[in-house]
């Protein structure tokens, strides 16, 4: 069975939308489908955990399917989002000098693609 895991590095909601959508779609066919947020795409996480937001029913959806790995640590630090990050209860990743090591998705079989 083939693994599928997209990294997201854009911070572009008019992206992180095709992340979210695909991810979703990877998963409905037994893909894989995760999701690693990466770069400037954890500055989204504030916005579009809340209510509000365009993305917040795709986000709900994906959370709901357990599809969002985890959370770059580095750049949420440094781009201020890591408090928020972990009051939704995302994961941190850092196995890589403090950010997500595609190298570790690798030797667990993943396919990435980054978006």
């Amino acid at each position: 069975m083939r693994k599928i895991v997209i990294f997201a590095f854009k911070g572009d909601p008019m992206c992180f939308v095709h992340v979210l959508l695909n991810a979703l779609d990877l998963h409905s066919r037994d893909l894989g489908g995760k999701i690693v947020i990466e770069g400037e795409a954890v500055k989204l996480i504030p916005d579009i955990a809340g209510d509000g937001h365009p993305l917040h029913g795709l986000y709900t959806d994906a959370r709901k399917a357990n599809l969002i790995d985890g959370v770059c640590y580095a750049c949420s630090k440094k781009l201020g989002t890591a408090d928020a990050a972990a009051e939704e209860g995302l994961e941190f990743l850092k196995t890589m000098s403090g950010h997500a090591s595609m190298a570790d998705y690798i030797k667990d079989g993943y396919e990435i693609v980054t978006m």
